[in-house]
């Protein structure tokens, strides 16, 4: 290999190297086209690196994904560890809504994939961090020995937490409002309400 070759594989090695440009990439290509639909040479492409490059960093598509979102998840367990430490289940409820809307808003992109995306759904369903942190949500947002209503309440919130950020209708809705608007909801459907002191 020439020196410059040699000097084109190591600035390739370096911008895959980079988490954040390869997770934005990747990303941007899930949206648009699935995980299913989205090859590690299209990603390669994207980066404008060789498919080599990438296997530097990740030896399959799924550890790429996983890769993509496992801070999300990480993210979201921090959220879990501190709501779980609050005293009483409002308080516990508030911190959780407090925490997954944030996450959610700020990895808009990121939080349709995970949970419109069958190929993601199915790879993370066997991921003992995801397990965990879905476990630890429904928990703390349904409360001990829910009954069905509950349980359904808090699907109802998760899955819908999802329609406003891929909706057109929704895409000049700004993080701030979008974030209050999640939030009034969530209170609405999950935090019990108290009875008028008399």
């Amino acid at each position: 290999m020439t020196a410059a070759g040699s000097a084109a594989s190591a600035g390739e090695r370096r911008s895959v190297t980079d988490p954040a440009r390869l997770h934005e990439a990747a990303l941007r290509l899930f949206a648009q086209h699935g995980t299913s639909g989205t090859s590690l040479q299209m990603i390669a492409d994207e980066l404008g690196v060789t498919k080599a490059a990438l296997y530097y960093r990740y030896k399959t598509k799924d550890e790429l994904v996983l890769g993509v979102v496992r801070p999300f998840l990480e993210e979201l367990l921090r959220v879990l560890e501190a709501a779980a430490a609050r005293r009483g289940r409002r308080a516990q409820v508030e911190a959780v809504l407090t925490g997954l809307v944030d996450v959610v808003v700020r990895g808009r992109g990121l939080y349709v994939v995970l949970v419109s995306d069958p190929t993601v759904a199915h790879l993370l369903g066997e991921h003992p961090l995801l397990r965990r942190a879905g476990d630890e949500l429904v928990a703390l947002l349904a409360g001990p020995d829910p009954d069905a209503a509950a349980r359904v309440t808090v699907s109802l919130f998760l899955t819908g937490l999802v329609g406003p950020l891929h909706d057109p209708a929704c895409a000049d809705v700004d993080d701030e409002e979008l974030r209050s608007t999640l939030l009034a909801l969530g209170r609405r459907l999950l935090l019990p309400h108290r009875a008028p002191h008399r």
